[in-house]
């Protein structure tokens, strides 16, 4: 058993050798479980995540203006979230909590963006809330899911699911809510920027408990063909250094007066002066991101309306990354991956080891899917001949081992 100790959460978080989350309290573990459940109080990754960290008083860069100019000074907040319906959908994107004690995982069939993707299996619940439920449509159609147990978020792009209950998306990627986990740079996510939707959208249960503590999620409709931290991809061809890159955090500025608003918004506004908003997705004029919850108050949320670009600022954002600089070094490697036996019996249990350095985040498919350590084992019980490939991954890129058993 390996013992890894967050400070910064003031919790000690245990994991068996496969990876499984014990249940220790102020943890994933303390999150109430079902569609748009509470987290009491969780914030998924460390506090020096850049997701978590407080910017209040970090430079301006010195290209706020241009970028605030591009975007439009005269552009207003929109809360891209609320209560109720508009034209039969939800007003935001949901989300559901889970536990891998209960809730079986599954396998998904990967799509458009399927080389960037992190494979199954997940736990997706065969209700899982699709973004725009429920009549979702041709959008995003984002699917998140957050695993309690193991505490693991998974995130769906583009995602459907057929007649017969199996799961298919555009885009998925796993994320590892215990440590500051990045994509490879270059690749996408279940979002354009590479970036995590979940931490970025505003709930009402942080609301309610009178703190967000994190950044939140915006978009607008023309970005740079950049990123910066925490962004790992870009979706435009526009060259302009006046647009900006995906991963442009915008802060609310301090002297802006928040006094007026009703409190349910000054919780947003304070969030939005302590930790910013971060740059996304390609989509609609600084919209911000939410969960639906009909207890919002959309006539408070309205009041964010009349909030203006010019009302922010940009945080400085360090390095650009473009076509020209974009870094690259060595990939993971696996120095083993085996089975305890390669030919068996229908049920016989298999144990799969593996051994690999320089990797973020690891991942087994079929059957497993994401687990810790760079070496462990875990066991299967194949019923038809499987081949079991491993995943490494960290920010330079992937690198795959498969071994095959064969049942008779």
């Amino acid at each position: 058993m390996r013992r890894i100790l967050l400070p910064l959460l003031m919790v000690e978080l245990l994991f068996t050798s496969s990876g499984v989350l014990l249940a220790q309290s102020g943890t994933c573990n303390g999150m109430s479980v079902g569609q748009g459940a509470s987290l009491n109080g969780f914030v998924p990754f460390p506090s020096s995540n850049l997701w978590n960290m407080d910017i209040s008083a970090a430079p301006v860069d010195p290209n706020s203006d241009n970028i605030i100019n591009f975007i439009g000074s005269t552009v207003t907040l929109h809360p891209d979230f609320g209560a109720g319906t508009f034209q039969r959908q939800t007003i935001g994107i949901p989300h559901q909590v889970v536990d891998t004690a209960t809730q079986a995982m599954v396998n998904v069939t990967l799509g458009l963006y399927a080389d960037e993707s992190d494979p199954g299996p997940m736990p997706i619940p065969s209700n899982a809330l699709i973004e725009g439920y429920p009549k979702p449509g041709n959008g995003d159609r984002h699917v998140l899911t957050l695993d309690r147990r193991g505490c693991w978020l998974y995130e769906l792009y583009h995602a459907s699911q057929s007649r017969k209950g199996a799961w298919s998306a555009d885009s998925s990627a796993i994320w590892d809510m215990t440590i500051n986990e990045q994509r490879p740079y270059t690749w996408t996510s279940a979002d354009a920027a590479g970036l995590p939707i979940f931490v970025g959208l505003a709930r009402y249960d942080e609301v309610a408990a009178g703190a967000i503590n994190h950044a939140l999620r915006y978009t607008v409709p023309t970005t740079q063909r950049a990123f910066v931290a925490p962004a790992s991809h870009w979706a435009s061809t526009v060259t302009n250094p006046s647009a900006p890159p995906m991963g442009t955090r915008l802060r609310l500025k301090a002297a802006f007066d928040i006094s007026g608003f009703p409190a349910d918004d000054q919780v947003i506004l304070t969030a939005l002066k302590r930790y910013g908003m971060i740059l996304a997705d390609n989509g609609s004029a600084v919209f911000i991101s939410g969960v639906p919850d009909d207890r919002w108050n959309n006539t408070d949320l309205n009041m964010l309306k009349t909030i203006t670009a010019s009302n922010f600022e940009v945080v400085q954002m360090g390095t650009i990354y473009t076509d020209a600089n974009v870094p690259t070094g060595p990939s993971p490697t696996i120095s083993s991956f085996t089975a305890s036996a390669t030919s068996v019996t229908s049920g016989t249990p298999v144990t799969l080891s593996w051994n690999e350095s320089g990797a973020i985040y690891n991942i087994i498919s079929p059957t497993v899917g994401p687990v810790r350590g760079a070496s462990g084992s875990v066991t299967v019980f194949p019923t038809a001949t499987t081949t079991y490939t491993f995943y490494a991954t960290n920010q330079y890129g992937r690198t795959t081992q498969s071994v095959t058993v064969t049942v008779h």
